[in-house]
């Protein structure tokens, strides 16, 4: 089953569009948990058992376990959404973004190592280092494209003079995924959660790729104008996917003992809310 497929299936399965982002920071542990590095396993697994009906996929951040020398505790958490949560596809946040043989240890990495079915990556290095993670068949990649960041303005929303009708950056990027750089039929595009008109312009150059969409939540996006902008339907299914991340709205819904019960009580609300735009959308003709 290819990363798309899984995506379908678990859209279908657990009615839901919200991924759930595994950023562990042990200082914002709770209880008995907090300030302890090798308990991140025990606090993500948690989180995922209790959410793993709820859910699209899992995104865990390669950065908050390799900070902590906790990429052992990355290799159990991956074990063990394999094994709780097989119909949930893990998407594997590295933004990696290198070339030749460097590029092909970090897609082994990603795809040998932890076992991910997609992985986050840079494209500003272009085609070369995209290209040794399209040779794993069936397996995703998102490439960032219009982010979240305040920052991204710097670079993402630039006209570039030399290309044939002077697109953004960003606009050019979802061009080259949508067409001549999607050999696998497996590439998607991150666009952030803070910029509902620029979702709605990226799903215009892009029709049917799927969207990562992060910054619902602690970031402050709009879930309701992100499924408006990115969503599309055809007779009220899916063809135009989106993944909709929080993160720390979920995983720190509580500080004390009863976390778990209150990351289930968020990820539901949430993924109630979007549920309910997409049928907003579904009704708008499918937009």
């Amino acid at each position: 089953m290819t990363f798309l497929d899984m995506l379908r299936t678990a859209e279908r399965q657990n009615g839901s569009m919200l991924c759930v982002g595994l950023d562990p920071e042990p200082t914002r542990f709770p209880g008995s948990l907090k300030g302890d590095a090798s308990k991140i396993f025990d606090f993500c697994a948690a989180i995922v058992d209790a959410t793993a009906d709820l859910v699209i996929a899992f995104k865990p951040q390669i950065a908050y376990f390799a900070a902590h020398r906790a990429e052992d505790q990355l290799e159990r958490l991956m074990a063990h959404m394999r094994r709780a949560a097989p119909q949930v596809p893990v998407i594997l946040d590295a933004k990696r973004g290198d070339i030749g043989s460097t590029a092909e240890q970090y897609a082994k990495e990603a795809f040998e190592r932890y076992g991910a079915d997609c992985v986050t990556l840079s494209p500003f290095m272009g085609f070369d280092s995209i290209q040794p993670y399209l040779k794993y068949e069936g397996k995703g990649a998102f490439l960032l494209c219009r982010t979240s960041n305040p920052g991204g303005d710097d670079l993402q929303n630039q006209r570039l003079a030399s290309v044939p009708g002077e697109p953004l950056l960003y606009e050019h990027i979802a061009a080259l995924a949508h067409g001549p750089w999607n050999l696998n039929g497996q590439l998607g595009l991150v666009v952030g959660a803070t910029y509902p008109a620029e979702i709605e312009r990226v799903r215009a150059v892009a029709p049917v790729m799927p969207l990562l969409i992060p910054g619902v939540g602690a970031q402050g996006g709009d879930a309701v104008a992100t499924v408006m902008a990115g969503w599309r339907g055809v007779a009220g299914q899916t063809a135009a996917p989106i993944i909709v991340n929080s993160s720390r709205a979920i995983l720190y819904a509580s500080s004390g003992e009863d976390y778990v019960a209150c990351a289930r009580t968020e990820a539901q609300k949430t993924r109630d809310v979007l549920q309910s735009a997409r049928q907003q959308a579904a009704l708008a003709g499918g937009r």
